[in-house]
């Protein structure tokens, strides 16, 4: 793909040397002015923006709710519909299973939007939650001051909502410069997106630019070109089970095998590559009066390059073949929930040019490249493509997670409408 331009055109016409020089000198933002139209209109969508919250939030959509996630997929296949999309809701299917993946999967709502020009650009959201239904009622949509509350808002309803409406600015705007605009968003995303990784992977590398709508900061207006990867191990013992006060000689102790294993993997973390194994859930045995014939442990792994998985994953395998307790029967199971995502070139030039843009506003875009110990689904996007890939274009929020305090800035909604637009703009305009 053609990349953003960072310095002025050659003028057109006569223009003395010194002139010339002068201009090539000064930075580009400088030169760059905003699209008025465009800024009204954004200032203008933002109140709309919050009823299309209100009723986001208003629909709990848990990850394994499987009634509110088609309710909302409804919901967001219309909005997009009536914007000129061509919605379909997608049946989960090439089904990565881990070991919390529930049998059946929310389904996610693709939207194409066809247009004049060639660029083809995806946008990514999410719609599933990570609380139970009933606990909306403990954060309900309110605006307090200069924040939006509720539950979900700012993971991650608020980039559905930013999606919906930087196309209606668009649509405003008249604009169809781009080849193709696709929507994705996902009820999986909370669950390591088992049913929707493979198609985001696919679809992003037939496309030139991708934008992931997770919340920015409240603390800290970025995007980010980088965020950790998330694996998991989980160690299975088996020994035998004997009488723990009449013949514990007779039985092989998995829970003493576990902590072994245990002990002897805690010091794979590195600080210098950014790789992190912690070992956080154990659990042993039946009863009290019994040598425990089972034990599990699992570890949380997070890792900033895609190739430190197979070598984590082959030092905990080498280190688990030796065992205190020769009779026991030790397994090791090795997830990649996440892949990490890792900045290239083309987003750290696209990124910069959003930083441009953002200054026509006033405002200082942070580029972050430096990976977050989250991972998102802006990281499957990356795996099979070299273009652009652009994480937290959403509001600025804060609370992710939480029961009560989550929500998103109102100041940041104008500023991130004209952002998105004003990129898809000028990126379909190969700008």
């Amino acid at each position: 793909m053609t990349l953003p331009r960072f310095k002025p055109e050659r003028p057109s016409g006569y223009f003395p040397t010194v002139v010339f020089f002068l201009l090539l000198a000064i930075p580009a933002a400088a030169l760059g002015q905003p699209d008025d139209r465009l800024r009204s209109l954004a200032a203008d969508e933002s109140a709309t923006l919050l009823d299309t919250l209100k009723e986001l939030v208003s629909i709990e959509s848990g990850s394994r709710d499987l009634e509110g996630l088609d309710r909302l997929g409804a919901l967001v296949a219309a909005r997009l519909g009536a914007l000129g999309g061509s919605p379909e809701v997608v049946e989960p299917h090439e089904v990565y299973r881990m070991e919390d993946t529930p049998e059946k999967i929310g389904k996610l709502v693709r939207a194409t939007f066809a247009g004049d020009g060639a660029k083809k650009i995806l946008l990514l959201a999410h719609m599933d939650t990570v609380y139970s239904r009933g606990m909306g009622a403990e954060q309900p949509f309110r605006v307090d001051g200069g924040r939006a509350y509720g539950l979900g808002i700012a993971d991650d309803k608020q980039g559905i909502a930013v999606i919906i409406h930087a196309l209606t600015l668009l649509k405003r705007m008249n604009f169809r410069g781009y080849g193709a605009l696709t929507v994705v968003v996902n009820g999986d995303e909370e669950i390591s997106s088992p049913a929707s990784r493979a198609l985001i992977t696919r679809l992003a590398a037939e496309h030139d630019a991708v934008f992931s709508f997770e919340c920015s900061y409240a603390d800290s207006d970025k995007v980010a070109l980088a965020t950790s990867g998330i694996g998991s191990i989980t160690l299975t013992v088996e020994g035998r089970a004997s009488h723990s006060g009449m013949t514990p000689e007779a039985g092989v102790n998995a829970l003493y095998e576990l902590a072994h294993q245990v002990l002897q993997t805690r010091d794979l973390s590195d600080a210098a590559t950014g790789l992190k194994l912690n070992w956080t859930l154990a659990s042993a045995g039946t009863a009290r009066n019994m040598i425990p014939p089972t034990a599990h442990a699992t570890a949380d792994v997070r890792v900033l390059r895609v190739a430190d998985y197979d070598a984590i994953e082959r030092r905990v395998l080498e280190r688990i073949q030796n065992r205190l307790l020769p009779e026991t029967k030790v397994e090791m199971k090795f997830e990649r929930r996440r892949p990490p995502l890792e900045a290239n070139p083309a987003s750290r030039a696209l990124a910069a040019h959003a930083a441009r843009v953002y200054r026509e506003l006033g405002r200082e875009l942070i580029v972050d490249d430096i990976p977050e110990g989250g991972g998102t689904d802006a990281a499957f996007a990356a795996l099979e493509t070299k273009a652009p890939v652009l994480e937290r274009m959403g509001l600025q929020g804060y609370g992710s997670h939480s029961a009560n305090a989550e929500y998103v800035l109102l100041d940041s909604i104008a500023p991130r409408l004209y952002l998105i637009a004003r990129l898809i703009m000028e990126l379909s305009q190969e700008r």
